[in-house]
């Protein structure tokens, strides 16, 4: 009895550790790892969206040049195509004798830029000059010194009417005329530049100025542009003009005074210190490029810089 108790209790053991062993039904496996394609392309995280600065339109600039009348039709050109360039600057100018615009701007009148026919007006607004009261009589300080510059030089001509009626053909010639008194000559006053290098030529043939008008003999011109009228309506015999104004009017040029006889036209160029700088700056520098001296040469300028 005894050995068959204990048999039993085998058995049941052996039973028990045979179900511990074996998987239930139904049960499922762990899940698989997921696999990974070595072969695809890596993707690239995505990119933040830029946020596009839309530029501000440049601001309207009205740009105030106060320039010698000899200057009227290349400057005006020249406004046209510098629009293709700064075309939010409007340029405004004012054409007459240098004299005159001297008086204006000292007096007070809005100028962003000068240029003037002479040195001698520019030298009368030069603070580096205040002292020197040949040069500079007020003392006045008005431009930017470090701007200025010598931008063109023009020609003294002396000019005739559609057909030449007096035949005049010559300086040399118009000086024997006027001390016999057989001619009309048409000169700017003498707060006009080309007065005043008309002045100097009469100072090289030692004429007197005043007898010679005194005694009819001279008609005169608020600015260059009135002289070369007076010529070309043939209501002088002749007039001392600038070479590009008698080119401008289809004029017949006679003769050109030498450097000797009235000194080098050189015209000055500066920015006012009170005006508006950066913009007069811009288009100064525009003046010195090939485009704009294309045309000032096309009239019979030449750069001086």
């Amino acid at each position: 009895m005894k050995k068959l108790l204990t048999l039993i209790l085998v058995l049941l053991t052996a039973l028990s550790l045979a179900a511990c062993s074996t998987k239930p039904d139904g049960a499922s496996e762990a899940p698989a790892a997921p696999q990974v394609d070595q072969t695809a392309e890596p993707v690239e995280p995505a990119e933040p969206t830029a946020t596009v600065e839309v530029a501000e339109p440049a601001e309207s600039v009205e740009l105030i040049v106060f320039a010698a009348a000899s200057m009227t039709e290349t400057l005006t050109e020249i406004a046209e195509i510098y629009k293709e360039v700064a075309p939010n600057v409007t340029i405004v100018y004012n054409f007459d004798s240098s004299g005159k615009l001297l008086t204006q701007i000292s007096e007070g009148a809005d100028c962003d830029l000068f240029i003037s026919a002479s040195p001698k007006q520019m030298n009368a607004m030069d603070g580096s000059l205040v002292g020197d009261t040949d040069k500079n009589p007020n003392g006045l300080d008005l431009i930017l010194t470090e701007t200025r510059i010598n931008l063109l030089e023009n020609k003294v001509t002396l000019a005739v009417p559609d057909g030449n009626p007096k035949g005049i053909e010559s300086f040399d010639q118009l000086a024997e005329l006027l001390k016999s008194g057989g001619v009309l000559l048409a000169m700017g006053n003498s707060d006009v530049p080309v007065g005043q290098y008309t002045q100097k030529i009469f100072a090289y043939y030692e004429l007197d100025e005043a007898a010679l008008a005194g005694a009819g003999y001279i008609t005169y011109g608020n600015n260059v542009k009135e002289v070369t009228s007076q010529v070309s309506e043939a209501s002088a015999d002749c007039g001392v003009i600038y070479a590009t104004d008698a080119f401008s009017a289809g004029l017949t040029v006679v003769d050109q005074a030498t450097p000797e006889m009235c000194g080098q036209v050189i015209y000055p160029a500066a920015v006012l210190k009170t005006g508006n700088v950066e913009a007069a700056k811009a288009f100064l520098s525009f003046l010195q490029t090939k485009e704009a001296i294309a045309i000032f040469e096309s009239v019979g300028f030449s750069p001086a810089f």
